[in-house]
């Protein structure tokens, strides 16, 4: 029986940024089972004795293909559990001169093949003999290569062969595209189109499953409720078309603000914004807290010509109130993870209507005093 081999869903992650970086969240579709049905069924038309997928990486991609390197991410065969994970330079046999060209190539006899890479064989102790190599395209854009080693039932590949695999090759488009299209559904449905933050209804999914793993990993986690000071001024004063162009601009801050792993920053509705930060204790969380704060005051916004605002209007002085509650701080170990959730929006909430109550443009802590900030109002 053939055993086929791939790389780890989490592993697999990265060659699928193929439009844009995505957060990874578990799909129902599997791109390893996907691949390794790919790899069977061009094995049973075209009987080989191993053979194998490699893609690029397109976080690391380059214009010049040749400069870039491919991976092994799925593979069957002897000795093809060793090569799954192994990374090629892109300049340096068949497989290689077929992403750069994105022409297909067949060798009946390898040895006589100047474009043969043996090193592969010599570090597996394996003796490849035949060879047939095709293009994967994504939108049309090479990406990777399709190989079969060895052919069975006779000494070479034949144009028949290569014309199966080349089929077998749009399969394989299919099934990443189809993935991709299925992400990107995905995102788009937990995204505010506005801002391009999450939207409130994820917010609430994404906090649950944050909760949970920081309980888990007896972790802290902190939560910043965040509304903006007299907005309803923007919109009265420069229009409804401006005071959207502000909520982007807003969204583009948060978001440059807490690039740390595992942050959750969501539009909760309005002008009010949430942020949860995994791993942060109330200290540093205030501190964030200040520096988002400081930065919306100092931002000059609807500066440049937008796809909302077409005028700039140069918005400066606008602020922010915030509240600030933590896992660790305010609640306690009996409760649930949902009551956790509901809990810590409610006091991060709480505290930002203190915030706004006493001065506004100031950060509060839920259940201490507020500090008056050294700025104008």
């Amino acid at each position: 029986m053939t055993t086929f081999h791939c790389l780890e869903p989490q592993d697999l992650e990265a060659f699928l940024e193929r439009r844009r970086a995505i957060p990874s969240f578990a799909l129902d579709m599997s791109l390893a089972e996907n691949l390794t049905e790919v790899l069977r069924k061009a094995n049973e038309f075209v009987p080989s004795e191993s053979g194998s997928i490699l893609l690029d990486n397109p976080k690391n991609k380059r214009p010049d293909r040749s400069r870039n390197s491919l991976t092994f991410i799925a593979a069957f065969g002897t000795k093809s559990e060793g090569l799954v994970g192994r990374t090629v330079p892109a300049e340096t046999g068949i497989a290689g001169h077929v992403y750069v060209t994105g022409e297909s190539h067949c060798s009946s006899n390898v040895e006589e093949d100047r474009l043969f890479f043996p090193d592969i064989d010599r570090d597996h102790d394996y003796q490849t003999t035949s060879l047939v190599a095709i293009p994967v395209r994504i939108e049309k854009e090479v990406c990777g290569v399709l190989e079969l080693i060895n052919r069975q039932a006779t000494d070479h590949y034949s144009k028949e062969d290569l014309n199966l695999l080349e089929i077998f090759a749009g399969y394989i488009s299919i099934s990443i595209q189809n993935i991709l299209d299925g992400r990107q559904a995905q995102e788009i449905a937990k995204r505010d189109n506005l801002t391009g933050l999450f939207n409130d209804r994820y917010l609430h999914i994404a906090l649950s499953r944050a909760i949970a793993k920081c309980r888990r990993e007896n972790a802290d986690i902190a939560l910043l409720f965040l509304d903006l000071d007299f907005f309803k001024r923007v919109n009265d004063t420069h229009g409804h078309l401006a005071g959207s162009q502000v909520l982007r601009e807003v969204g583009q801050l948060l978001r440059a603000g807490t690039p740390f792993a595992g942050t959750i920053a969501a539009r909760y509705g309005g002008d009010e914004f949430v942020i949860a930060l995994p791993g942060f204790d109330i200290e540093e969380a205030v501190l964030l807290a200040e520096e988002i704060r400081n930065t919306i005051v100092e931002n000059a916004f609807c500066n440049k010509p937008g796809e909302i605002q077409p005028d700039p209007i140069h918005l400066t002085g606008l602020t922010t109130s915030i509240g600030v509650a933590t896992l660790r701080r305010h609640l306690g170990d009996e409760l649930s993870v949902e009551r956790c959730k509901s809990t810590l929006l409610r006091l991060a909430d709480s505290a930002m209507y203190i915030a706004k109550e006493t001065g506004r443009n100031r950060t509060a802590t839920a259940g201490e005093p507020v500090r008056r900030q050294q700025t104008a109002d």
